[in-house]
Protein backbone atom coordinates (compact mmCIF):
# COMPACT_ATOMS: atom_id res chain seq x y z
CA UNK A 1 0.00 0.00 0.00
CA UNK A 2 1.17 3.52 -1.24
CA UNK A 3 0.43 6.48 -0.20
CA UNK A 4 1.47 9.61 -1.99
CA UNK A 5 0.85 12.91 0.73
CA UNK A 6 2.32 15.84 1.93
CA UNK A 7 2.40 17.37 5.73
CA UNK A 8 0.88 20.92 4.47
CA UNK A 9 -2.26 18.90 3.11
CA UNK A 10 -4.68 19.16 5.17
CA UNK A 11 -6.43 16.03 3.58
CA UNK A 12 -3.15 14.25 3.51
CA UNK A 13 -3.33 14.51 7.61
CA UNK A 14 -6.40 13.43 7.52
CA UNK A 15 -5.65 9.75 5.75
CA UNK A 16 -2.53 9.41 7.90
CA UNK A 17 -4.21 9.92 10.87
CA UNK A 18 -6.90 7.12 10.22
CA UNK A 19 -3.45 4.82 8.99
CA UNK A 20 -1.51 5.49 12.14
CA UNK A 21 -4.71 4.98 14.44
CA UNK A 22 -5.68 1.65 12.44
CA UNK A 23 -2.24 0.78 12.98
CA UNK A 24 -2.25 -0.17 8.89
CA UNK A 25 1.59 -0.21 7.65
CA UNK A 26 1.97 1.54 3.98
CA UNK A 27 4.54 3.41 1.99
CA UNK A 28 4.82 7.03 2.20
CA UNK A 29 5.18 9.07 -0.79
CA UNK A 30 6.29 13.25 -0.18
CA UNK A 31 4.87 15.14 -2.86
CA UNK A 32 4.71 18.70 -2.23
CA UNK A 33 2.13 20.85 -4.05
CA UNK A 34 3.61 23.92 -2.91
CA UNK A 35 6.83 23.21 -5.33
CA UNK A 36 4.70 21.88 -8.04
CA UNK A 37 5.78 17.62 -7.34
CA UNK A 38 2.42 17.33 -8.02
CA UNK A 39 2.76 18.01 -11.59
CA UNK A 40 5.06 15.41 -12.17
CA UNK A 41 3.95 13.82 -15.11
CA UNK A 42 4.63 10.33 -13.43
CA UNK A 43 1.96 11.47 -10.48
CA UNK A 44 -0.25 13.91 -13.14
CA UNK A 45 -1.19 10.38 -14.97
CA UNK A 46 -2.10 8.69 -12.17
CA UNK A 47 -4.41 11.61 -11.04
CA UNK A 48 -5.02 14.31 -13.54
CA UNK A 49 -6.81 16.36 -10.47
CA UNK A 50 -3.42 16.91 -9.16
CA UNK A 51 -4.97 16.58 -5.77
CA UNK A 52 -3.51 15.05 -2.50
CA UNK A 53 -3.49 12.56 -0.77
CA UNK A 54 -4.13 9.76 -3.86
CA UNK A 55 -3.74 6.21 -1.58
CA UNK A 56 -2.60 2.83 -4.14
CA UNK A 57 -3.69 -0.45 -3.07
CA UNK A 58 -2.18 -2.94 -5.61
CA UNK A 59 -4.23 -1.93 -8.97
CA UNK A 60 -6.64 0.00 -6.38
CA UNK A 61 -5.89 3.82 -6.63
CA UNK A 62 -7.97 6.01 -4.82
CA UNK A 63 -8.77 9.96 -4.46
CA UNK A 64 -11.78 11.07 -2.04
CA UNK A 65 -9.88 11.93 1.04
CA UNK A 66 -13.43 10.13 2.93
CA UNK A 67 -13.73 6.84 0.76
CA UNK A 68 -9.78 6.56 1.35
CA UNK A 69 -10.76 6.58 5.15
CA UNK A 70 -13.34 4.21 4.75
CA UNK A 71 -11.22 1.92 2.76
CA UNK A 72 -8.36 1.83 5.55
CA UNK A 73 -11.05 1.30 8.00
CA UNK A 74 -12.09 -1.82 5.81
CA UNK A 75 -8.62 -2.86 5.74
CA UNK A 76 -8.07 -2.86 9.15
CA UNK A 77 -11.38 -4.64 10.08
CA UNK A 78 -10.41 -7.35 7.51
CA UNK A 79 -6.40 -7.36 8.84
CA UNK A 80 -8.06 -7.94 12.72
CA UNK A 81 -10.67 -10.43 11.67
CA UNK A 82 -12.92 -8.01 13.28
CA UNK A 83 -12.41 -9.31 16.61
CA UNK A 84 -13.79 -6.51 18.52
CA UNK A 85 -13.87 -3.62 15.55
CA UNK A 86 -16.96 -2.31 14.52
CA UNK A 87 -17.59 -0.28 11.27
CA UNK A 88 -17.71 3.54 12.19
CA UNK A 89 -21.86 4.20 12.86
CA UNK A 90 -23.75 6.36 10.92
CA UNK A 91 -23.33 9.71 13.04
CA UNK A 92 -19.27 8.94 12.27
CA UNK A 93 -20.08 8.77 8.80
CA UNK A 94 -22.44 12.37 8.96
CA UNK A 95 -19.80 13.91 10.88
CA UNK A 96 -17.04 13.08 8.60
CA UNK A 97 -19.14 14.04 5.28
CA UNK A 98 -19.94 17.48 7.38
CA UNK A 99 -16.31 18.43 8.00
CA UNK A 100 -15.37 17.93 4.60
CA UNK A 101 -17.65 20.09 2.82
CA UNK A 102 -15.61 22.49 4.55
CA UNK A 103 -12.63 23.65 1.77
CA UNK A 104 -10.41 25.16 3.51
CA UNK A 105 -8.49 26.88 0.08
CA UNK A 106 -9.89 30.36 0.31
CA UNK A 107 -9.72 30.76 4.07
CA UNK A 108 -5.90 29.53 4.51
CA UNK A 109 -5.09 31.69 1.11
CA UNK A 110 -6.85 34.45 2.76
CA UNK A 111 -4.37 34.55 5.85
CA UNK A 112 -1.52 34.13 4.28
CA UNK A 113 0.74 37.68 2.57
CA UNK A 114 -0.93 38.50 -0.71
CA UNK A 115 2.56 38.68 -2.09
CA UNK A 116 3.58 35.06 -1.25
CA UNK A 117 0.38 33.45 -2.86
CA UNK A 118 1.51 35.67 -6.42
CA UNK A 119 4.68 34.60 -5.90
CA UNK A 120 3.72 30.41 -5.29
CA UNK A 121 0.91 30.98 -7.78
CA UNK A 122 2.99 32.24 -10.71
CA UNK A 123 5.47 29.71 -9.86
CA UNK A 124 2.85 26.93 -10.33
CA UNK A 125 1.65 28.24 -13.89
CA UNK A 126 5.30 28.15 -15.15
CA UNK A 127 5.84 24.58 -13.48
CA UNK A 128 2.24 23.42 -15.10
CA UNK A 129 3.59 25.07 -18.51
CA UNK A 130 6.79 23.42 -18.52
CA UNK A 131 5.17 19.74 -17.71
CA UNK A 132 3.20 20.86 -20.53
CA UNK A 133 5.98 21.33 -23.02
CA UNK A 134 7.42 17.90 -21.69
CA UNK A 135 4.22 15.81 -21.96
CA UNK A 136 1.91 17.05 -24.79
CA UNK A 137 -0.01 14.54 -24.36
CA UNK A 138 -1.23 15.37 -21.22
CA UNK A 139 -2.05 19.15 -22.47
CA UNK A 140 -6.17 19.42 -21.72
CA UNK A 141 -5.48 17.60 -18.33
CA UNK A 142 -2.65 20.51 -18.09
CA UNK A 143 -4.57 23.68 -19.31
CA UNK A 144 -7.36 22.43 -16.97
CA UNK A 145 -4.97 22.86 -14.24
CA UNK A 146 -3.79 26.32 -15.71
CA UNK A 147 -7.30 28.12 -15.88
CA UNK A 148 -7.93 26.51 -12.03
CA UNK A 149 -4.74 28.66 -10.95
CA UNK A 150 -5.95 31.53 -12.94
CA UNK A 151 -9.45 31.30 -11.10
CA UNK A 152 -8.10 31.08 -7.70
CA UNK A 153 -6.19 34.02 -7.99
CA UNK A 154 -9.33 35.81 -9.28
CA UNK A 155 -11.64 34.38 -6.48
CA UNK A 156 -8.96 35.68 -3.62
CA UNK A 157 -9.89 38.97 -5.01
CA UNK A 158 -13.21 38.47 -4.13
CA UNK A 159 -14.23 39.02 -0.66
CA UNK A 160 -17.63 36.97 -0.58
CA UNK A 161 -15.41 33.99 -1.76
CA UNK A 162 -13.44 34.43 1.71
CA UNK A 163 -16.47 35.41 3.35
CA UNK A 164 -18.29 32.52 2.25
CA UNK A 165 -15.63 30.26 3.50
CA UNK A 166 -15.06 32.10 6.82
CA UNK A 167 -18.79 31.41 8.06
CA UNK A 168 -18.98 28.02 6.70
CA UNK A 169 -16.17 27.32 8.96
CA UNK A 170 -17.45 29.79 11.87
CA UNK A 171 -20.81 27.74 11.68
CA UNK A 172 -18.92 24.17 11.87
CA UNK A 173 -16.71 25.17 14.89
CA UNK A 174 -20.17 26.32 16.67
CA UNK A 175 -21.88 23.12 15.71
CA UNK A 176 -18.65 21.12 17.00
CA UNK A 177 -18.90 23.56 20.10
CA UNK A 178 -22.38 22.18 20.86
CA UNK A 179 -21.82 18.52 20.63
CA UNK A 180 -18.74 18.70 22.63
CA UNK A 181 -21.19 19.84 25.32
CA UNK A 182 -22.19 16.45 25.12
CA UNK A 183 -20.08 14.01 24.59
CA UNK A 184 -16.01 13.66 25.47
CA UNK A 185 -15.24 12.82 21.52
CA UNK A 186 -16.89 13.91 18.09
CA UNK A 187 -19.41 11.36 17.87
CA UNK A 188 -19.51 10.09 21.50
CA UNK A 189 -17.29 8.82 24.23
CA UNK A 190 -14.65 7.05 21.96
CA UNK A 191 -12.31 8.47 19.79
CA UNK A 192 -13.18 7.75 16.03
CA UNK A 193 -13.22 8.39 12.34
CA UNK A 194 -14.88 11.67 13.23
CA UNK A 195 -12.22 13.01 15.02
CA UNK A 196 -9.72 11.89 12.95
CA UNK A 197 -11.04 13.93 9.98
CA UNK A 198 -11.50 17.08 12.36
CA UNK A 199 -7.87 17.40 14.09
CA UNK A 200 -6.54 18.82 11.12
CA UNK A 201 -8.57 21.66 10.74
CA UNK A 202 -7.69 22.79 14.08
CA UNK A 203 -4.28 21.83 13.36
CA UNK A 204 -4.61 24.10 10.64
CA UNK A 205 -6.39 27.02 12.32
CA UNK A 206 -3.42 26.98 14.77
CA UNK A 207 -0.52 27.04 12.12
CA UNK A 208 -2.31 30.17 10.60
CA UNK A 209 -1.83 31.50 14.28
CA UNK A 210 -5.48 32.03 14.66
CA UNK A 211 -6.34 29.75 17.50
CA UNK A 212 -7.13 32.54 19.84
CA UNK A 213 -9.65 33.27 17.43
CA UNK A 214 -11.16 30.54 16.86
CA UNK A 215 -10.13 27.93 19.01
CA UNK A 216 -9.41 29.22 22.65
CA UNK A 217 -13.10 31.57 22.72
CA UNK A 218 -14.97 28.20 22.44
CA UNK A 219 -13.84 25.98 25.81
CA UNK A 220 -14.96 23.01 24.57
CA UNK A 221 -13.14 22.70 21.48
CA UNK A 222 -10.22 24.09 23.58
CA UNK A 223 -10.21 21.11 25.53
CA UNK A 224 -11.01 18.94 23.04
CA UNK A 225 -7.87 20.05 21.12
CA UNK A 226 -5.54 19.81 24.40
CA UNK A 227 -7.26 15.84 24.54
CA UNK A 228 -6.68 14.77 20.82
CA UNK A 229 -2.61 16.31 20.61
CA UNK A 230 -1.51 14.11 23.27
CA UNK A 231 -2.20 10.97 21.04
CA UNK A 232 0.41 9.40 19.08
CA UNK A 233 -1.36 9.47 16.01
CA UNK A 234 -1.18 13.19 16.28
CA UNK A 235 1.89 13.71 17.56
CA UNK A 236 3.73 11.66 14.56
CA UNK A 237 1.37 12.85 11.78
CA UNK A 238 1.11 16.73 12.58
CA UNK A 239 3.05 17.45 15.84
CA UNK A 240 6.37 16.09 14.34
CA UNK A 241 6.23 19.13 11.32
CA UNK A 242 4.32 21.89 13.29
CA UNK A 243 5.20 22.13 16.70
CA UNK A 244 8.00 24.61 17.40
CA UNK A 245 10.81 25.58 15.17
CA UNK A 246 9.65 22.62 13.37
CA UNK A 247 7.01 24.43 11.74
CA UNK A 248 9.77 27.20 10.70
CA UNK A 249 11.74 24.64 9.72
CA UNK A 250 9.19 23.01 7.51
CA UNK A 251 7.75 26.63 5.61
CA UNK A 252 11.50 27.59 5.42
CA UNK A 253 12.23 24.71 3.58
CA UNK A 254 9.37 24.90 0.95
CA UNK A 255 10.56 28.47 0.74
CA UNK A 256 13.79 28.41 -0.05
CA UNK A 257 13.09 25.82 -2.65
CA UNK A 258 10.80 27.94 -5.00
CA UNK A 259 13.21 30.86 -4.74
CA UNK A 260 16.22 28.96 -5.83
CA UNK A 261 14.10 27.17 -8.69
CA UNK A 262 12.43 30.69 -9.92
CA UNK A 263 16.05 32.23 -9.59
CA UNK A 264 17.40 29.65 -11.55
CA UNK A 265 14.16 29.16 -13.87
CA UNK A 266 14.07 25.57 -13.16
CA UNK A 267 10.57 24.47 -12.71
Amino acid sequence: MQLYHHPFSLDSQKVRLALEEKGIDYTSYHVNPITGKNMDSSFFRMNPSARLPVFQNGGHIIFNTIEIIMYIERIAMVSSGADGMTISSREVVEWMHKIQEWNPKYFTLSHVPAKYCLYISKFIRRVVIARMAESPDLAGAYHLKLKEAYQTEEKLKSPDAVKRSKEHLIRLLDEVETQLKETVYLAGEEFSLADVTFIPVLARLVLLDLGDDYISCRPKIAAYWNLVQQRPSYKKVIGKYFHGWRKHKTLIKTWCFVRIRSMLRKY
